[in-house]
């Protein structure tokens, strides 16, 4: 066989090895992507608090995303305080000075601070929902559900978030922008 038939041959089966793997890699993507996409679909998972709120008439939009946001900001000390204090408990276990009670309250003053930050994030958004017709109401109902995370989807034991949250850490995020 002369060279230029070996090359040409060893380019030939370069090119379908190429595009074999190609092939399959879009074909794993587009199985991942209609995955992800109907997972999203799923019963039980509500949609985000902004895009609950960015389907209203304009007028109600921005009437509700201005007080969403202003909770928001009230709110936000109360998850920034959370955040510090475990921060800081974090700091402590990792030190040599170690103290199992300090570690504790500090942990106490992170959930005692969330869950104060999450009850003003909850009576401002029933406050703006109690201003709203009866159908704008039903249509931000979504808001105050609570949301599944993925691993619990998936059969694991996790944590529930509620929107109330998400929407604080979401407003405060944009609110400060």
């Amino acid at each position: 066989m002369n060279k230029g038939l070996k090359i040409a041959l060893a380019a030939s089966v370069a090119l379908n090895i190429f595009a074999v793997v190609g092939g399959g890699t879009a074909w794993v993507l587009s199985r991942k992507a209609q995955e992800q996409a109907a997972e999203g679909r799923r019963p039980g998972r509500s949609e985000p608090v902004w895009a609950v709120v960015e389907a209203l008439p304009p007028a109600v939009r921005d009437q509700v995303k201005g007080e969403l946001r202003a909770s928001a900001l009230e709110a936000r000390p109360d998850f920034e305080d959370a955040r510090a204090a475990r921060r800081e408990a974090i700091a402590m276990t990792a030190s040599d000075g170690f103290d199992a009670v300090a570690v504790a309250a500090l942990l106490e003053r992170s959930r005692a601070s969330e869950m104060r930050g999450r009850a003003r994030l909850e009576a401002g958004a029933v406050e703006t929902l109690g201003r709203l017709s009866a159908a704008d109401r039903k249509a931000l109902a979504p808001i105050l559900s609570r949301h599944k995370s993925k691993a619990r989807d998936k059969g694991a034991a996790s944590e529930t978030q509620h929107p109330a949250h998400k929407a604080g850490d979401a407003a405060g995020d944009q609110a400060a922008r």
